[in-house]
């Protein structure tokens, strides 16, 4: 069963290799295994999977 898309601004704080940090609001971070999609400028977009909360 596929669930709706939940639509939460947030902000890329870092990347290091493969690793992207985000930064969401409060209570708004995405569950583990789920994917984040990232609209370009370009039109393209780009997917990640959210693979672990790192906390403040």
């Amino acid at each position: 069963m596929m669930s709706e898309a939940i639509k939460t601004k947030g902000k890329i704080t870092q990347i290091i290799g493969p690793a992207v940090d985000f930064r969401f609001p409060h209570g708004s971070l995405p569950e583990q295994g789920n994917a984040i999609h990232l609209k370009r400028e370009d039109g393209t977009t780009l997917v990640f999977e959210t693979m672990q909360h790192l906390g403040n």
